[in-house]
């Protein structure tokens, strides 16, 4: 088959492409980055430079393709107080919508995320169930598999900060409740298994690779960095929120953020998921502990 992955060498293209690769597929992956074409070519698939916001150049990439995976990127600086979110990833979506339906391509993979099955209370995520909608709009005849993974667990090595300044994770949600989390990897395989299985419709699929408290997942990343007596915080939404903003992030995103930290605490965030839960990957949190060990101590 021949296809085209977007997301550049990133956490989830790059192991994405190499299986592809390996698998005997003929794949382009579209970076911005000039300087990543050697890297992609060493991967032995095709580079394609050019940017998500040029719809043209998307079509003209897509062109001939037997499938498309279309993710957007979250490289967006949450802290630019002039980034209006919901426009870019609206202009996004409508450049995917275009490329697909210019090029001719039937089958395509979309990168979505928990939360996406409802456009209220799901904060930042909002944009996920307006990307949706928008794809949701090309012909019938368009076959698209919406994947919706849970929380990353590189998301957790935004608390390595905390950890060395106050010795805890803080944040506001918390307790003991099992929650999904997820490695990109794989999402990874999930999306391989999605683009080179024959398909017509829509759906959705979720990914998750284990389902743990935010407590017991305090307790495995201490004992892997030296700190078995770790504790997990909850915190009130508006020191939260406060905190962000005083950290410069641009106030709309950090109360988005908040919002959707608050649907994790009540449960809203993962209702859809508790409806449709996937059969769990490969890599556990006691696997990505020893990765978050490695960059707790080599992090100043």
């Amino acid at each position: 088959m021949k296809i085209v992955l977007t997301g550049s060498l990133g956490h989830i293209s790059k192991p994405l492409a190499e299986e592809l690769v390996r698998k005997g597929h003929a794949v382009t992956v579209i970076s911005s980055k000039q300087e990543k074409q050697k890297d992609i070519e060493a991967l032995g698939a095709t580079a394609a430079i050019g940017t998500m916001e040029d719809a043209d150049f998307l079509a003209s990439t897509f062109a001939g393709a037997d499938a498309v995976y279309c993710m957007i990127s979250s490289g967006s600086n949450f802290f630019d107080h002039n980034l209006d979110l919901k426009a870019y990833t609206t202009t996004i979506a409508n450049n995917y919508k275009h490329a697909i339906q210019q090029s001719g391509v039937k089958r395509a993979v979309v990168l979505s995320s928990i939360g996406a099955h409802t456009e209220k209370g799901n904060g930042i995520l909002a944009f996920y169930r307006h990307m949706e909608d928008i794809l949701e709009e090309l012909p019938s005849d368009v076959a698209i598999t919406f994947m919706r993974p849970v929380g990353f667990y590189y998301n957790l090595f935004g608390f390595i900060q905390t950890i060395k300044a106050q010795g805890v994770i803080a944040t506001n949600y918390g307790g003991d409740s099992k929650k999904p989390w997820v490695s990109p990897l794989d999402i990874a395989a999930a999306v391989t298994e999605e683009l080179t299985t024959p398909f017509k419709g829509r759906k959705v699929r979720y990914v998750a690779s284990d389902e743990v408290s935010c407590n017991e997942l305090a307790t495995i990343l201490g004992t892997a960095i030296g700190k078995p007596d770790l504790k997990w915080v909850v915190i009130p939404d508006e020191q939260l929120l406060n905190s962000m903003i005083a950290s410069g992030m641009n106030p709309k995103i950090a109360a988005g953020l908040v919002e959707m930290n608050a649907a994790t605490q009540t449960g809203k965030l993962c209702e859809d998921y508790n409806r449709n839960r996937p059969a769990l990957g490969k890599v556990k949190l006691t696997d990505f502990a020893k990765e978050f060990a490695e960059v707790f101590n080599h992090r100043d």
